[in-house]
């Protein structure tokens, strides 16, 4: 900014002297044409620079039944909203608990469903699991995949 206004303190002196040597000679007028001199404003600066892309959001159907979730394994990027519906089946209570992101679902007696969202903001491979009795040792585990 400051180049600018050293640059247009000199220009105008140099265009006021040679305006001064044509006053001396012959009266001519000359039309005076000025081309603006200007420098991004920072908000231009930010439009060009493009947005991080923000995370999509991912939904789920998890379903719980004897020892087991549908699908095993849930993948989605860093930074995506994870929306997950869980519903119990098979005539047993059930949960789903991702300790990493803090998320648990209540205990759900069977055909009842409940959603939980969060957003998945580090990145690995995380367990999902059943809290409800023994089912974890069971094998009620499944994977969610951040990338």
């Amino acid at each position: 900014m400051i180049a600018v206004l050293v640059l247009g303190g000199i220009g105008g002196g140099i265009w006021l002297t040679t305006r001064s040597k044509v006053a001396s000679g012959p009266a001519t007028t000359s039309p005076q044409t000025s081309t603006p001199v200007s420098s991004p404003a920072m908000s231009d600066v930010e439009a060009d620079t493009p947005e991080p892309a923000a995370g999509t959001v991912k939904e789920f159907s998890v379903v719980g039944t004897s020892y087991k979730f549908t699908p095993a394994t849930l993948t989605v990027n860093k930074g995506d909203t994870v929306r997950i519906t869980f519903k119990s089946q098979g005539g047993m209570t059930h949960d789903l608990v991702i300790d990493e992101f803090g998320v648990a679902t209540s205990q759900l007696g069977d055909e009842e469903e409940e959603e939980v969202e969060f957003v998945a903001d580090k990145a690995g491979t995380f367990t999902y699991y059943c809290s409800v009795g023994n089912h974890r040792q069971m094998g009620m585990v499944g994977k969610l995949v951040v990338q």
